[in-house]
């Protein structure tokens, strides 16, 4: 099982070891729920609006992302740049014209404003890929109150627990996980999907 720390400068066991003890207990947490396969998948909760791609294909790649930024020790809550930065190199190698972005996002219950921070998301034309959100009730810093669902569809049309502010000409820092570790795998697993959807014949699709 991979892990990357989230200190550059350590290894995950010498960052755990500097770690609270609650700490300590979410990470061995998540740990098991990997190796039982448990964690989740965006595709799960997913509301999907898109008339892009296929859903089938949608599900896929957006579960594909999760689990690579997962790779982080404490999983993917505090993933949403590299989330988002990872999905746009994926929907361009689609030739899509994708591109991550970064804003505030406010969260409501009720129709009451209960969390704002800053947050990355992915626009394509007039939709919004907002595809990490499941992952957000892990985060300490999240009120417990936020559950929303990833969302796939038009802007015009995101569901109304949440807005999204695109703060413009902010750009997403770089990565190295997202560009040296993640994407080469992701864009390998991409190639493999269409190459064996070119190789399928007519009408052997179920």
């Amino acid at each position: 099982m991979r892990e990357i720390s989230p200190a550059e400068n350590m290894s995950v066991e010498e960052f755990l070891s500097l770690a609270p003890l609650p700490v300590q207990k979410r990470a061995r947490q998540i740990r098991a729920q990997k190796r039982d396969g448990t964690r989740s998948r965006p595709s799960s909760r997913l509301v999907d609006r898109s008339a892009l791609l296929t859903q089938e294909l949608r599900a896929t790649i957006l579960d594909a992302v999760a689990a690579l930024v997962d790779e982080n020790l404490f999983g993917r809550s505090e993933m949403c740049i590299q989330f988002a930065g990872l999905l746009q190199r994926a929907l361009v190698h689609l030739n899509l014209p994708a591109r991550a972005v970064a804003g505030l996002a406010t969260y409501y219950s009720g129709g009451h404003e209960i969390f704002r921070w800053q947050h990355a998301w992915v626009r394509v034309g007039k939709e919004v890929i907002d595809g990490n959100v499941d992952s957000l009730f892990e985060n300490p810093m999240v009120p417990q109150a936020v559950h929303v669902a990833p969302y796939w569809g038009p802007i015009l049309d995101t569901p109304n627990d949440r807005r999204l502010r695109e703060d413009h000409g902010r750009e997403l820092p770089p990565d190295n996980d997202v560009s040296e570790i993640w994407w080469p795998e992701l864009r390998a697993s991409l190639d493999a999907i269409s190459i064996k959807g070119a190789e399928q014949p007519p009408g052997a699709d179920g």
